[in-house]
Parts: C-alpha cells; structure tokens; sequence
C-alpha cells in the first residue's frame, strides 16, 4: 500500500469492476459504514477509509493548515484514489464527506460516476436566505465545551447528533470515536467544518449528486436537501428518509441502507 493508503487506514473488501468508496463525517470513522459493506462486497469493490484526525489515524500526521479548509480532506481522498489506481467510482459521503467529495469531484470529474451525499451540508450557518440550522453564538457555545472538557462534551454531543438516548448502540458507538479523536483535533476538525461555506461550489459540480437526508437531523436541517437539488449543477435527485439523526446508516440501518442500495443501483436481495 501506498503512504496515503496507509496513513488512512485504507481497506479493499469485495470483487466486481466497480469500485464504491466510502467517506465517513466527523467524529466517526470507517466502522460507520458496518451495516452497509455486506450488502456491498458481493458485487463491487468496497474502498473505506478514515478522515485524518479520526481517531484511528495517527495524530502525528494531522497538519492543522492542510485541514483548515475542506480542499485538505479532498486532497487526500484524491491522492488514495491515484494511488489505489481507480480510474472511476460511486462516492458515498456522509455529513461533511459530502462535500468533500463534491469538491474531489469538481478537479477530477472522470474519477466520479456519481456522488451519493447523505446528511451532507454546505453551509451549517444561517445566513441572509439561507436556514443552515446554527447561529455562530449557538457554535461559539458548542467549540468553549469542547475546549473546557472534551470528554464531557463528546457525552452530551453524542446522543443529540444520532437522536436517542445514551443506552443506544448507536450512541455508544458515536460516543466511542468521537472520544477517540485527540481534542485539539477534535476541536479544530468540528471548527473547520461547521465554518465551512461551500455554497459557491455547486453550481461547479458536473457528477449526478444522490441526496439522501434524515427527515429530523439536528446537525442538518431537512431543508438543506432541497437547497443542494436546486444549486448544485448536474443532475441531482432528493430522498427524504423517514429516519431521525445525523448518522441514520448507524442508528436506522434497516430503513437506510435500503435506500442506500436503491441509490448505488445495487438489485441484490437483502441478505440478513
């Protein structure tokens, strides 16, 4: 394996002649997508791989520059995908992947048949027309509890992002990779994402976009969904997801990972 392979911890799983790569959000990394690959591995070949900063990645490599904008993240999803040698693929991206891969796709469309954007937001501030669900006071509250004890904040964070309570699998899950990022890290990823305004992008985006979106997310409002149909430039279509949290595939995934597979094009029956 190549140096970005392996410092991304990268993983090849399945057959096939179609490559799926897989892009998890912030605070989790590539076990987010454990309900989905078995459904997958029969058919294509499944790429996973963890954001830097995750924290099954080496803090050592986090370049707090680099990663200050989402241009970083989508450097680097590049560079695994030259290195792997996949010349084309269906990206999946959760939360801020999304957008990621929106922006990997913008300087290499040939690499991308398509982009499947789940929970994925441009721009998480509200602004003049624009509902991104958060007023900057509401953020600068959310970075000083992350700064003041991580620990205690990623408790209370956790549940709210996936919408149940604290004996939930899924939230004990989120609550395991979200505590499992360094803090400084941790602080400064959610800064850069949650900062990040990506609107001027989509109308430069060429791939068809798949836009998969829980119907209650507090991180991502249901309306974002309709605002990236109606921006970004290729052709794009919109489900709305009967589901409630910001990381359905983990807490709903027998809801969503039929919608998921309807939206890779994957006719196989669900196996269980």
């Amino acid at each position: 394996m190549g140096v970005a392979a392996e410092a991304h911890n990268v993983k090849i799983l399945g057959s096939g002649t179609e490559y799926i790569v897989l892009g998890h959000g912030f605070g989790t990394d590539q076990s987010l997508w454990k309900h989905f690959v078995p459904y997958l591995v029969d058919d294509y070949r499944v790429v996973l791989y963890d954001n830097m900063g995750a924290g099954t990645t080496n803090p050592e490599f986090f370049d707090f520059d680099r990663y200050s904008t989402l241009e970083g993240y989508a450097s680097d999803l590049l560079a695994i995908l030259e290195e792997l040698q996949v010349e084309s693929c269906i990206f999946v991206g959760h939360s801020v992947s999304g957008m990621i891969g929106a922006i990997a796709s913008i300087a290499r469309p040939d690499l991308f048949t398509k982009l499947v954007m789940v929970g994925a937001s441009p721009r998480y501030l509200n602004d003049v027309d624009y509902y991104g669900g958060f007023e900057q006071e509401e953020l600068n509250q959310l970075f000083d509890a992350m700064a003041a004890n991580y620990k205690s904040w990623c408790s209370g964070f956790a549940p709210l992002v996936v919408g149940g309570d604290m004996e939930s699998v899924a939230v004990q899950e989120f609550s395991r990779t979200l505590f499992n990022m360094r803090p400084d890290i941790g602080l400064m990823v959610s800064r850069t994402i949650f900062q990040s305004d990506m609107r001027h992008i989509l109308n430069l985006v060429s791939v068809p976009c798949h836009i998969i979106q829980a119907e209650k997310d507090m991180a991502v409002p249901v309306v974002i969904s309709e605002y990236l149909h109606q921006n970004i430039a290729a052709q794009s279509i919109v489900e709305v997801v009967s589901t409630e949290g910001h990381l359905p595939q983990l807490s709903s995934p027998d809801i969503v990972i039929p919608v998921l597979l309807e939206h890779v094009h994957l006719e196989i029956e669900a196996r269980r």
